[in-house]
């Protein structure tokens, strides 16, 4: 039998998935409520069928993949359908969000008599030709009947033996170090270059930090765009680490991470000034 499987949204990350899904045989259905135009576009190149709340969760997979701060918020709006919905998808969280606000999700989700998994994504979407290694799903929680059956549609699986908010834990700890490499290897490279030492800096990192140097010149030129989805997720990061003294740090990144959109979406001063450093060097 054919399976069918919901991703909330058509975003980059939930197109491609969605995409490799339908290569694989999968009915793939989305919603394009409240999204635009592009959305539209990616879910018809990704062979995904755009439906209402109330055919979307009569999937045998529901995959949440859209920003985290709308992670819960579209739990709720699902929750209605959900309950009454006489054939319930098993509902998998995908986003970066904390355990706390997993957890949250989790007891709406289940509030509908709906079975509930945590889980993350690590790596970027699927490209042209497939999910390949790069691109895992974690799974937390009781996963025994979903993995051979998303491991059979083309999804790379891993599970956590443990309870409902290791996964999401799991993308908290992983994103806070690539994301947050990347802030402050753009924060200090700016500040390098208004004291008129960016030439320096950059220099020196290849020279004495060739690997970290190549990295964020493969990683900050693709941040930019993203900026003003990593906001959110740095503040989840920040709410993961609780009342700590180090989540202040990743409420500071969210707030570098704000500036960065919006100089992204303006004069590009800052991101013009960085791309200069990154490049002098790795090119």
């Amino acid at each position: 039998m054919t399976i069918t499987i919901a991703i909330t949204a058509p975003g980059n990350m939930g197109s491609g998935v969605g995409a490799l899904l339908a290569r694989r045989g999968a009915k793939v259905l989305t919603s394009l409520q409240g999204r635009s135009a592009s959305s539209a576009a990616r879910a018809q190149v990704a062979g995904m069928m755009a439906v209402c709340d109330e055919d979307l969760v009569a999937a045998d997979f529901l995959l949440s993949i859209l920003p985290p701060k709308e992670a819960l918020p579209i739990a709720e709006r699902l929750a209605p359908a959900l309950r009454a919905a006489p054939h319930k998808p098993i509902y998998i969280d995908c986003n970066a969000v904390s355990p706390k606000t997993v957890l949250a999700i989790e007891q709406v989700v289940k509030n509908t008599g709906t079975t509930f998994l945590d889980g993350s994504i690590i790596g970027p979407p699927p490209n042209a030709e497939g999910l390949g290694a790069t691109t895992t799903f974690y799974l937390s929680g009781d996963t025994k009947d979903a993995v051979s059956r998303l491991t059979g549609s083309g999804l790379d699986v891993k599970t956590l033996d443990a309870p409902t908010g290791a996964a999401s834990a799991l993308k908290m700890s992983y994103g806070g170090i690539t994301k947050g490499l990347a802030a402050l290897g753009s924060v200090m490279g700016l500040a390098a270059d208004r004291y008129g030492v960016g030439r320096a800096l950059s220099e020196e990192l290849a020279a004495s930090q060739h690997h970290l140097f190549a990295w964020l010149g493969h990683t900050v030129p693709g941040m930019f765009p993203k900026a003003y989805r990593w906001v959110a997720e740095m503040d989840e990061i920040s709410a993961y680490l609780s009342n700590r003294p180090e989540s202040g740090i990743y409420n500071g990144i969210a707030r570098v991470y704000e500036h960065f959109a919006e100089d992204w979406a303006g004069e590009q001063l800052d991101t013009q000034a960085l791309m200069r450093l990154i490049r002098s060097k790795n090119e």
